[in-house]
């Protein structure tokens, strides 16, 4: 009989992880036969599906930004100046924020 204090070692040991059910043998032979270009193609793929709209969004807010001071300039210099001083505090304000 066992102490109360005493801890029994199991009799079988098991794995956390089942790497077998995750990725089969055919699938790494697969991936190891790809050319090298293929592999760069479809990380290309997986990361414009990223950056892509991160791109999309600084050409957006840029041209806005553009578009809105030369707007201002043709109203006068102290609106162009009054909105170039609103839009640096805001980009500063929105920059602080990401960071």
């Amino acid at each position: 009989m066992q102490s109360a204090g005493s801890v029994e070692e199991p009799s079988t040991a098991v794995p956390l992880l089942d790497d077998s059910s995750s990725t089969s043998k055919h699938e790494e032979d697969d991936h190891l036969d790809k050319k090298l270009s293929q592999k760069v193609w479809i990380e290309s793929k997986k990361l414009w599906h990223v950056v892509g709209p991160a791109i999309f969004n600084r050409v957006a807010t840029y041209s806005m930004l553009v578009i809105t001071q030369a707007f201002a300039g043709h109203l006068g210099d102290l609106e162009l100046a009054a909105m170039s001083v609103a839009s640096n505090i805001v980009l500063g304000f929105n920059l602080g924020l990401l960071v």
